[in-house]
């Protein structure tokens, strides 16, 4: 399985909030299930951008500053298409990896990577849905 790491409160937003695009510079081919890595970093600024961003999407969306899961595989989704345009509010482009199907899984911690890359077996093992 491919995996992708996702800045917070990014990665929450494509588990929990339903964003159906995860911009990137680079298009991809690649088409299936992928985990979603949320990645370590993640200062103030960007969290207050976001989550205005994301009050501007959907008023009632709250992001849990304290708990978000940083440092870990957090869940899958479904790499359907990557796009150049759409009309999703979360697309800002060049490229959209459109998402569908998010699952969040129990925690993974993981140290994450640039681009798409390949999930480990012995981490593939503990993918578990959360429940």
């Amino acid at each position: 399985m491919k995996a992708i790491t996702v800045r917070q409160p990014w990665a929450h937003a494509i588990i929990h909030f339903g964003k159906d695009i995860e911009n990137r510079s680079w298009p991809t081919n690649h088409r299936g299930r992928i985990a979603i890595h949320a990645a370590t970093g993640m200062s103030k600024h960007e969290y207050y951008s976001a989550s205005t961003f994301f009050r501007s999407v959907r008023p009632e969306l709250h992001v849990p500053e304290g708990e978000l899961i940083r440092g870990a595989i957090v869940g899958t989704a479904l790499l359907v298409d990557c796009v150049t345009e759409s009309r999703s509010p979360w697309f800002m482009g060049p490229h959209g990896f459109v998402l569908r199907d998010p699952i969040a899984v129990e925690p993974i911690p993981y140290k994450g990577q640039l681009g798409l890359w390949n999930l480990p077996d012995d981490i593939l093992a503990k993918l578990r849905p959360r429940t």
